[in-house]
């Protein structure tokens, strides 16, 4: 019998174990080791059965235990000693207030939003790599103590949960989630009225959620949930489930991230007394409409015009893209989006016309069609970035159209490489080693890691060998579980308790599915793969794990191609594959490999961050040279698989990539890892490790990645902010202002002559040069635009390379309003050498010379000077 109502009764805690409710609703629990060695020990059995689930384990424990505990004064004094350590990580002094009181200019509050959180598995809010990298970044600001105010969306159905058909094909179930068994709390008034925020949507039907926080560390997390009485059917599914849906209900979703978390975070900020934020971070073009909810802001409680608005919230706001294709992109069709901010859902304030032309595909290519949700989101962002270096300058291509005129390398979208959080991703053996070995806190900074170099081959080899055991150990326990699932019964699984082996090399995959990370690149000669995997000497053993989008069935079969393979008697002890890849799974999973494998198409990988925690449990990364790898591959912490670029048959490119990889694991992998020394360990092997673990460790850090958004992007957009902010926006007026003349103004930009002396053909390196460009500016005066020489190499397509540039200096007025400008530069290199002149917008107030996509550059032969504007 169903029933007709849902909710949760809470176990009322002893006085004296009441604190276990304060430990067990901030989510440090997750990444700190005494607090869930103190829930262990609660109920062991219990806290294995609930899945390591604080929230869950005080709710089911018996209430004789609870009265034990409560009289037992070792566990009240462990329990004590974790609060106080909670309360003074949560109040002390720590980085960022350390560089603040030195630099004095660091955002008072920085809003960091994303349509996915991968905090922990009983929070169940992420899909993958992007969640999982929100879910690093907040615990590495709580740990640095940047003052970050995290947005999001709780979807009551979270991702899904994978099982495997007996025929090996991947089945989605969405489990429901009661919000009041989750570590979170609704946030509400003094009064304890609870908050809701509201969005008005076409047909004068109101869109409402409520807020949850949930603590991570000294980081609020803000989760607005649709499913509230005041809605009607509709609106309640809006928060639903992750990715589900098609482009309205996905439209929905992001208007009450942006629009709604905005005023989220508002109220977080009157309620709590935090100040409000300065910086706002899109992770990802979901969040984008919090730049029209902020124009609004500016418009209506600042009095500003639209443009002015616009320079106000951009300067304050930061965009990271995570793509590398086009197609991972939200579009929506450019008439939905009109439905949603014109008719009788049209703002008085923000023209529907303004709107569409923030998402508008108006570069070469473009589709006048779609509402482009990367594009609102770089045109709202004074500053914006990749993930890698690699991405970045994939980036710079991928969105140059935006800026046309411009080279790639001029783009303005730099790039932070992400990191990953230590903490949570370190298998507690290897801190333990670290601790034992190094002391407490080794990997606080980056000259902490030289200390591996003290740490004895034996200790490292013992290390690696019980991680690995420990996952043999649980796969077998997993898989048996997914073959339950699958329909077999005990009598067919007597086979599961030699799968695997603990000690052979040990190779691990898992990542989202999709056709461009090649899940099944290790099969395209199985009788090749099966001969590594059963050689006589030097076996391999591999453990896949990885989940398709619920509505990409090219991504299921790839999965079921890999499982049934997998499901042959003559591989399944060294191949396996683990179903509903989660975090649980890859705490397990990771620190038991020896070799971390990666082969994506390059250069469609954003960053990877598997490998990165890999790494930092000495597991070597294999791997195509593409995202992180690109980047940090020395020659000596892993091993490239060399990329066919340039092959344009796809069958033929993954046929050359496949045998490479092959070879790799042949000849230089599994030799290298069974090559022993007189002790019985593979020396070379643990020097490589050693050294992975030196070179990499200070790099893949979450906290390195937090610091540099910090310094590079949160304090510039701050300080941004505040000079737009100054004398009730003055300047932001002005800015605007300014930027309206520039752009009416520009096609009177022309660069009408340029003459050189010096630079013969006959030049030698070390010769003078003058050159002289004569300019009209139109209406523009000479303090509007800055022009520029510039030289450098060029190629055979006459394009120049290697740059540099220099501001010429105006000089006297010709006939007709033109201006002369000249400079003199050295010629301080041999080989082919060209120059050219160019006119840029310049402003005190700009973040770069590119910000408007203006650009005037000599006629080439026989035509009139080349303008790009930025439409």
């Amino acid at each position: 019998m169903r029933a007709i109502r849902r909710f949760t009764v809470r176990t009322a805690l002893p006085v004296p174990l009441r604190p276990l409710g304060e430990l067990a609703t901030n989510l440090r629990w997750s990444w700190h080791g005494d607090t869930r060695t103190l829930f262990a020990a609660v109920d062991p059995q219990l806290w294995e059965s609930v899945g390591h689930d604080p929230v869950k384990l005080l709710g089911a424990v018996s209430t004789e235990r609870l009265a034990e505990l409560a009289a037992d004064t070792e566990f009240l004094a462990l329990m004590n000693l974790a609060v106080g350590d909670l309360n003074t990580y949560c109040s002390d002094e720590r980085w960022y207030q350390r560089a603040d009181a030195k630099a004095g200019d660091l955002p008072r509050s920085i809003a960091y939003f994303s349509p996915e959180f991968g905090i922990t598995a009983v929070l169940p809010q992420y899909s993958g790599g992007l969640g999982i990298l929100a879910g690093d970044h907040l615990k590495a600001a709580s740990d640095l103590g940047v003052p970050i105010i995290g947005v999001g969306l709780l979807y009551r159905h979270g991702y899904f949960i994978q099982s495997m058909s007996r025929e090996g094909w991947q089945q989605e179930r969405y489990p429901v989630l009661d919000p009041h068994e989750l570590p979170i709390e609704a946030l509400a008034e003094e009064d304890g009225t609870l908050v809701r925020v509201r969005i008005s949507l076409p047909g004068s039907r109101v869109l409402v959620a409520k807020v949850w926080k949930a603590a991570v560390g000294r980081v609020p997390l803000l989760l607005l949930d649709s499913d509230v009485e005041e809605n009607g059917a509709f609106e309640r599914e809006v928060t639903d489930r992750l990715y589900g849906g098609g482009s309205e209900h996905r439209l929905h979703q992001e208007l009450l991230l942006g629009i709604g978390g905005v005023r989220a975070v508002r109220a977080y900020c009157r309620i709590s007394g935090t100040p409000a934020p300065e910086v706002f971070h899109t992770n990802e073009g979901h969040a984008g409409f919090l730049g029209i909810e902020r124009i609004r802001e500016y418009i209506e409680d600042d009095g500003l015009p639209f443009e002015a608005a616009v320079e106000a919230a951009r300067a304050g706001t930061v965009f990271t893209t995570h793509t590398p294709v086009p197609a991972g992109i939200d579009r929506f069709p450019r008439d939905l989006v009109a439905q949603y901010f014109g008719g009788d859902n049209a703002s008085p304030v923000i023209p529907v016309e303004r709107v569409l032309a923030l998402g508008a595909e108006t570069y070469a290519g473009g589709d006048p069609s779609v509402f482009n949700m990367a594009v609102m989101g770089l045109r709202l962002a004074q500053r914006a970035n990749g993930v890698s270096k690699l991405h970045g300058a994939v980036s710079r291509e991928m969105f140059g159209g935006l800026w046309p005129g411009f080279d790639p390398d001029e783009v303005p979208i730099t790039s932070i490489t992400n990191g990953v959080h230590a903490p949570t991703w370190t298998a507690p053996e290897a801190l333990e080693l670290a601790r034992r070995e190094m002391g407490p806190g080794f990997i606080a900074t980056a000259e902490d890691w030289g200390g591996f170099d003290a740490v004895p081959d034996r200790a490292l080899f013992d290390l690696a060998t019980a991680l690995r055991a420990r996952l043999v150990a649980a796969t077998r326990r997993r898989l048996r579980a997914q073959w339950t699932t699958r329909g077999a019964s005990d009598a067919e699984l007597g086979w599961i308790g030699k799968v695997l082996d603990p000690d052979v090399l040990t190779i691990g995959f898992a990542r989202r599915v999709p056709s461009y990370k090649r899940l099944t690149l290790m099969l395209r000669d199985p009788a090749r793969l099966a001969a590594l995997l059963n050689h006589p000497e030097r076996p391999v053993q591999i453990v896949v794990a990885g989940k398709a989008h619920p509505a990409d069935d090219g991504g299921k079969r790839l999965i079921q191609e890999l499982v049934r393979f997998s499901d042959d008697p003559a591989v399944r002890n060294r191949l396996v594959f683990l179903s509903d890849y989660d975090i649980a799974l890859a705490a397990e999973m990771i620190p038991g490999c020896d070799v971390w494998l990666n082969n994506p198409l390059r250069p469609l990988e954003a960053c990877g961050t598997s490998g990165m925690k890999a790494a930092l449990n000495g597991c070597l990364n294999l791997s195509v040279l593409d995202g992180w790898w690109d980047e940090w591959y020395d020659g000596e912490n892993g091993w490239a698989i060399p990329s066919a670029t340039g092959v344009d048959d796809p069958e033929h490119r993954d046929d050359l990539e496949s045998n490479a990889l092959y070879d790799l694991i042949e000849t230089a992998v599994a030799p290298r890892f069974y090559e022993r020394d007189d002790a019985g360990l593979p020396a070379r092997w643990i020097e490589m490790v050693r050294h992975t673990m030196k070179s990499l460790g200070p790099k893949v850090m979450a906290t390195r990645m937090v610091s540099d958004y910090v310094n590079e992007l949160y304090a510039p957009s701050a300080r941004s902010s505040r000079e737009l902010a100054e004398d009730k926006l003055a300047a932001a007026r002005e800015l605007a202002t300014w930027k309206a003349k520039v752009r009416a103004a520009w096609g009177g930009v022309r660069v009408e002559h340029v003459e050189a002396a010096g630079g013969s053909d006959g030049a030698s390196v070390g010769e003078r040069m003058t050159v002289r460009a004569f300019v009209a500016l139109g209406e523009l005066a000479p303090e509007d635009v800055e022009v520029q020489l510039v030289h450098g190499r060029v190629d055979e397509a006459d394009q120049l390379t290697q740059t540099s540039r220099l501001a010429l200096a105006v000089g006297k007025e010709y006939e007709g309003g033109r201006l002369r400008y000249e400079g003199t530069f050295s010629l301080d290199r041999s080989g082919p050498f060209g120059y050219t002149v160019r006119v840029l917008p310049t402003h005190r107030l700009l973040a770069g010379p590119a910000e408007l996509g203006l650009v005037a550059v000599p006629p080439a032969p026989g035509a009139m000077t080349e303008s790009y504007a930025f439409r």
